[in-house]
């Protein structure tokens, strides 16, 4: 059942955050240890920012331990010296750098290095363009059988001089044709090699020695094995899952496990995530969230300039995350994924996809290597430059008031371990709710607990230390509430409109949404409609559109753009899901990145022994303008292309032939024209490229591509659960009956009778 639900990469990338998510939450119980103000004892206390300078009323126990280690560590000058009152070299840095990291250094610590991690995984691992293929290796060709030693098992091949000798002692692979096997070398000259087999041979290639006929070969590296470079380059470099920030997004695997009616792996990841948040409350929009460290970048160098557009913290617009949240699930219950245009993640990423990946690949690779752009693009950039925008109304306006991610995270406080509260010591100076970036403090400085992060910016501007960061049963000597007075009150006749008005708004909205997608979308019961590429590994089309987050991971680990973002060729349904632009690129043989960095599954990760068998489409040619078929001139572009790729899904049939007088061919004439096997081909799109290369755009002899890749029933292989290797080996077996089977004599088929009429 485990390994039903859980592919072996997805296991990898539960663990991996697993791991990461155990250490979060290790490191912050280590953090409740020590600092325990006698006069208020709790069973937690998650204070982890630096206090207000002053002398405090009440005595406190020994620091905690991370700060009883940097003191070991760092020299006493980095530190507050009570003797003297000098607040010591870290404190003057924070200052420095802003109010807001000297009151919550830890918190500004662990945001910076979760956007400095999540742009590496954005910007290093899913850009796996450096990879070459493995290199051959030292090749020493010519040798011929001679002798098999009884006793020892050693073989002994002879040649009149091979180049390319090897050391003694080497593992290295004997090899004639698709056949080889490893040997260890006794002794090799320029004329005679002595090998050792590791392991024993099996009998049917000792077989193949001894009575076989022709030259061996001997290989440094193991020959003929299917090039994997940029999937082993991806491997290397993953030591975090690519994905890790899209897959603790919980509303990007809840939307998507709704919308496609399915289980969901990543399911498990943002349960995770959920768990941690009941000990730190929406900490992941406080701490790990990039669109929010990215929203406070700007906040701080372009929001704060810019005054005139600001409006109050209480208007109709403090509950739209909540109503964006129903409006999506609503869309969900009815089919329709729409959580990625809003979801925290996936607009972070596809806004750098469509604005820093161009970048990027331009100065790195060339800007002739930069795909164009749609109106989907425009579109998704908007959005993106939108949420960035709104904190021109208020700062991190987005998060308090827009995501629908940080609503999952706010209805997930009301679960919370831990809460902020306020001592009787306040002295309601204001300060906190003036720094607090969320809007979590109400007039009376209690807190509302839906939006709280436990960023603990505001403790650590109180002076007279009143707040504290405790289990939420903890109720010894706090503040009295609604002093002063909040103006509160029931939920009354008028709140009670304003909720049923936004919630009947947001079933409208979701039902709106959902009807407008399948409106305007692809027709997948008609079968003539024309069907995008899809990558290797996808699910069947109906599910792909449900399951399909529009993230725009799969395009930034594609290593050459062969996988481009749809505009509205499928109108709302397929716009920014990921099709494969034959004429821009072909798939590589050796990469299979889009399925290990899809978040929901819409691709499914395959292993290279299963990629490279895998159908996304088949290829198509144009008997009217290829060239050879035209009779225009010969031509194999297609042919090499698919040789060199390893499928050899292309052979050659001769048109054109004249014949002579007597109607014999006439030898010269005609040309060797392309046919597609359509058992071998896969539909990777390499020979498209290749004809669009040279035949359209260098040559200019045609006008688009004469082989073509198409999809669609009976030309891809797209499964939501079943093995690929099961059914490759089925497909196999089938066709190896279909050509074995004798014809079925019970068939009316006329047949000469050899004795005629009786």
């Amino acid at each position: 059942m485990l390994a039903f639900l859980y592919p072996q990469s997805d296991w990898k990338a539960i663990a991996i955050t697993a791991g990461i998510l155990a250490a979060v939450a290790g490191v912050l119980v280590l953090l409740t240890k020590g600092s325990r103000r006698k006069r208020s004892r709790a069973w937690i206390r998650l204070d982890h920012f630096l206090p207000f300078l002053r002398k405090r009323r009440f005595p406190e126990g020994p620091p905690a331990l991370l700060v009883r280690a940097a003191h070991r560590l760092l020299p006493s000058r980095f530190f507050f010296d009570p003797a003297t009152g000098s607040e010591g070299t870290l404190r003057r840095w924070c200052r420095k750098i802003g109010p807001s990291v000297l009151a919550a250094p830890l918190r500004r610590l662990v945001q910076a290095v979760c956007f400095i991690v999540f742009l590496t995984l954005f910007f290093f691992v899913c850009w796996p363009y450096h990879a070459q293929p493995q290199k051959p290796g030292n090749v020493s060709a010519g040798w011929t059988f001679r002798e098999l030693d009884q006793a020892t098992g050693e073989l002994r091949f002879t040649s009149e001089g091979a180049a390319g000798l090897m050391a003694s002692d080497n593992l290295i692979y004997l090899s004639q044709g698709a056949t080889s096997t490893s040997v260890r070398i006794v002794r090799m000259s320029s004329t005679e090699a002595v090998l050792r087999p590791e392991p024993a041979l099996a009998s049917e290639f000792l077989q193949d020695i001894l009575i076989g006929v022709g030259q061996w070969s001997l290989h440094e590296v193991k020959p003929g094995p299917w090039p994997s470079h940029y999937a082993d380059n991806l491997a290397e470099k993953e030591i975090v899952p690519a994905d890790l920030f899209l897959i603790i997004d919980p509303l990007v695997s809840v939307s998507t496990a709704i919308a496609s009616r399915s289980w969901v792996w990543s399911l498990v990841s943002a349960g995770m995530i959920l768990l941690v948040c009941v000990l730190i409350p929406r900490g992941f929009c406080g701490y790990l969230c990039p669109l929010g460290s990215l929203i406070d970048l700007f906040d701080w160098a372009v929001g704060k300039r810019v005054t005139r557009l600001r409006v109050k913290g209480d208007g109709w617009w403090v509950h739209i995350k909540y109503y964006l949240l129903a409006a999506i699930l609503m869309a969900a219950l009815l089919g329709v994924l729409v959580s990625g245009f809003v979801s925290a993640i996936p607009v972070i990423t596809r806004g750098l996809l469509f604005l820093g990946e161009p970048l990027q690949s331009g100065l790195a690779r060339g800007w002739h290597l930069v795909p164009g752009f749609n109106l989907g693009h425009v579109l998704s950039i908007g959005l993106f430059l939108g949420v960035l925008a709104l904190g021109l109304l208020r700062p991190r306006f987005w998060c308090k008031y827009v995501c629908p991610s940080g609503a999952v995270f706010s209805i997930g406080n009301l679960f919370r371990g831990t809460e902020r509260k306020v001592e009787s010591s306040c002295i309601q100076c204001n300060k906190c709710v003036t720094v607090c970036p969320f809007d979590a403090i109400k007039p009376d400085f209690t807190t509302w607990v839906t939006d709280c992060t436990l960023c603990q910016t505001c403790a650590g501007v109180c002076p007279s230390h009143s707040i504290k960061f405790v289990e939420r049963w903890n109720v010894l000597d706090l503040k009295e509430e609604n002093v002063p007075a909040t103006g509160e009150t029931k939920l009354g006749r008028r709140g009670f409109v304003s909720l049923a008005t936004g919630t009947a708004a947001s079933v409208v909205g979701g039902t709106g949404m959902a009807a407008a997608t399948k409106v305007w979308g692809p027709d997948l019961n008609d079968s003539s409609a024309v069907l995008p590429v899809r990558p290797p590994g996808s699910v069947p089309e109906v599910e792909f559109l449900q399951m399909c987050i529009r993230c725009g991971e799969c395009f930034k680990a594609c290593p050459n753009n062969v996988l481009q973002a749809q505009g509205f060729e499928q109108g709302l349904a397929g716009l920014w899901t990921p099709a494969v632009k034959a004429d821009w690129a072909g798939c590589e043989s050796s990469c299979n990145a889009c399925g290990e960095v899809c978040p929901t599954g819409a691709i499914r990760p395959l292993p290279m022994e299963e990629k490279k068998d895998v159908r996304m489409g088949l290829a198509i040619v144009n008997e009217v303008t290829c060239l050879p078929f035209a009779g225009r001139e010969a031509c194999q572009l297609c042919v090499d292309e698919c040789v060199a790729a390893g499928y050899d899904a292309i052979e050659f049939t001769r048109v054109g032939t004249k014949a002579d007088g007597d109607g014999n061919p006439i030898e010269g004439t005609g040309y060797l024209a392309p046919v597609v096997l359509a058992d071998k081909c896969v539909g990777c799109g390499l020979c498209q490229t290749r004809c669009v290369s040279i035949n359209v755009e260098e040559k200019q002899l045609l006008k688009e591509s004469a082989i073509v890749v198409v999809a669609g029933e009976g030309k891809e292989d797209r499964f939501t659960h079943s093995s690929y290797r099961a059914w490759l080996e089925e497909r196999s077996q089938r066709q190896k009956m279909a050509t074995s089977v004798p014809p079925n004599r019970d068939q009316n088929v006329e047949e000469d009778d050899p004795f005629g009429d009786i």
